[in-house]
């Protein structure tokens, strides 16, 4: 909700005082709304937008070079009124006349249609174009009764960059009015949006659900569906833009993939990726995309996808240079003759091919990782609860993540034949780099020092075994610097380490040596739990972690018990491995 407020009466005026002491050198206040700082030269024409507040960087947000002259602002999602339409048209006009452009909506044409004769009637030449871009508001065949949701800014880019080249109002017109027609949004919501000093939202979506076809004003969607996933959002946005294809169109399109307020950047990002598949595979180019926040409603949760079909001029006007407060767009870098390629495979280790015995400690290496991705899975909800009671809540998934990637080295580097250390190898580089954080780290550091002692030849007994493990503690500790009682996994690796270690020091059955050594690891990060921890994640809220155990030592402590396990019932061993 939007919580940050004075009056909630005053809202769009105390914001829009703020924001024009931010951008000084952009926007100057006038009554109505703001105008360039810096006006246009005499004899270009003013391109005027505007609408209700709740819509930045629409509209007060694309006042600048190569964009608009000037832009009305009204309440919350209300049409300003034709007084301050025409206030701010006066104040942008150089003599060469007025382009108003806005969203199709009842209150906003009447009030630039009145303000539009008044500038008539005083000897001021005015045009208007609306935006009617929603494909979910009307059908083709009603064009004209379609709203403008996120079009806005493709309509306000062209008649921007028209008016910077000096064409004529009927020029800047017509240009507007091409990428009007070439302009076509669709958008999905997943949560309304709740206005200065209310307590509920304009609008809620079930829960599972997903709103079709949203507004820009805290409208509802058409309908409601079930909630998909990225990839199908993506296809639906496509797909229903794609029956809008203007004939005889190119295959050269902007597109804009817009946020409406809540909805994150990587979340757009991530689902841009699948847009572009889709638009690429029904052989379209896009040419300078935008993804990220253009038109919003407040903090509205919801994305718009808008394609404009471009010609020629479209596509000039579109990739013409902008600087506006909430915009900018720079000409494009030259692209080097010879782009640069580089290849994923730079950065694997060689893989050396094992001996006998070196590949069968290997497949025992690749049998436990698989084991481990099976465990962590099912308890990546578990640690990720724990690990929220302290920390970012993050455990849980980037074990999963980590493991993932580990198998899926493994196995590749078990395809080629190798040996235990450059399996290991592999996967503990995997884990380290998608896991990420602390624990991926941590886990990829002493996974390679347990393969430097593995080695790609000979057997790798319980005496290797034990080294590694001793080289894997002192990885970790000497990396992290955590000792046992800073509550973190260390607490349960010095007691899987040292049981080991003593069990096969003196002749204990490696395999009997590792349970032992599971069940000490167990205790020990159940004992965490009394804790008061001094490093690593949850150390800032200390006091709150008192009472749970730390969920790196309880992952760790899970996968020592699910090893231990393997090797307990003999699936995992191969021959001459470290379970002999």
């Amino acid at each position: 909700m939007t919580r940050l407020f004075d009056d909630p009466d005053r809202f769009s005026e105390d914001q829009l005082r703020g924001f024009a002491a931010v951008y000084p050198e952009h926007v100057t206040v006038v009554p109505g709304g703001v105008v360039r700082s810096r006006p246009q030269e005499a004899g270009r024409v003013a391109v005027v937008v505007g609408g209700g507040s709740g819509h930045y960087p629409a509209f007060s947000g694309l006042v600048g070079e190569g964009l608009a002259a000037g832009a009305v602002v009204g309440n919350i999602f209300t049409s300003p009124s034709a007084r301050q339409a025409e206030s701010v048209a006066r104040a942008a006009d150089t003599g060469a006349g007025v382009l108003f452009s806005f969203g199709n909506y009842a209150g906003d044409r009447m009030n630039f249609g009145m303000a539009q004769a008044r500038l008539r009637d005083a000897g001021i030449d005015t045009r208007t174009v609306m935006v009617t871009d929603d494909v979910a508001s009307a059908p083709a065949e009603r064009r004209h009764e379609r709203r403008g949701i996120a079009g806005d800014f493709t309509v306000f880019k062209v008649a921007g960059a028209a008016a910077e080249e000096g064409l004529d109002l009927d020029g800047v017109e017509a240009a507007a009015r091409r990428a009007n027609d070439r302009t076509f949004s669709f958008g999905i919501a997943f949560d309304g949006c709740t206005m200065p000093g209310a307590d509920t939202p304009l609008f809620t979506v079930p829960e599972g659900k997903m709103a079709i076809g949203l507004g820009i004003h805290g409208e509802p969607g058409v309908r409601d569906a079930d909630m998909a996933d990225a990839p199908t959002i993506a296809r639906t946005l496509v797909d229903r833009l794609l029956e809008e294809r203007p004939e005889g169109a190119g295959p050269r399109v902007a597109a804009i993939l817009n946020g409406l307020g809540a909805t994150k950047y990587e979340e757009l990002f991530l689902v841009w990726g699948h847009v572009s598949d889709a638009l690429a595979e029904a052989g379209l180019t896009v040419v300078r995309p935008e993804v990220g926040e253009l038109v919003t409603s407040l903090d509205m949760a919801a994305c718009s996808l808008t394609l404009m079909w471009l010609d020629e001029d479209l596509e000039r006007r579109w990739c013409a240079s902008a600087d506006a407060p909430g915009f900018r767009r720079l000409p494009l870098p030259k692209v080097p003759d010879a782009p640069r390629v580089v290849s994923g495979e730079q950065a694997k280790a060689p893989v050396v091919v094992g001996d006998a015995a070196s590949r069968a400690a290997a497949a025992d290496v690749l049998a436990a990782l698989r084991a481990l991705r099976t465990a962590l899975h099912e308890a990546a909800e578990e640690l990720g609860r724990i690990d929220a009671v302290a920390g970012d809540g993050d455990h849980g998934r980037g074990m999963t993540k980590g493991v993932d990637a580990a198998v899926r080295a493994a196995e590749e580097a078990d395809a080629a034949g190798a040996g235990a250390r450059s399996l290991l190898s592999a996967a503990a580089d995997a884990w380290a780099d998608q896991a990420g954080g602390t624990s991926g780290v941590l886990w990829g550091v002493a996974l390679r020092a347990l393969a430097q002692e593995l080695g790609d030849a000979g057997r790798a007994d319980g005496v290797r075994a034990a080294g590694g493990a001793r080289a894997a503690l002192d990885a970790v500790t000497s990396l992290g610097g955590a000792k046992p009682g800073d509550k973190t996994l260390v607490d349960a690796l010095v007691p899987l380490v040292d049981t080991f270690t003593a069990g096969v020091a003196r002749g204990t059955a490696p395999r009997s040596a590792f349970a032992e050594a599971a069940t000490a690891a167990t205790e020990a990060a159940d004992a965490t739990a009394a804790l008061t921890p001094r490093l690593g994640r949850a150390r800032p809220l200390a006091e709150r972690s008192v009472g749970t155990p730390d969920a790196g030592a309880l992952s760790l402590a899970l996968c020592a018990r699910t090893v231990a396990a393997l090797l307990g019932d003999g699936t995992g061993t191969g021959t001459g491995t470290t379970t002999g």
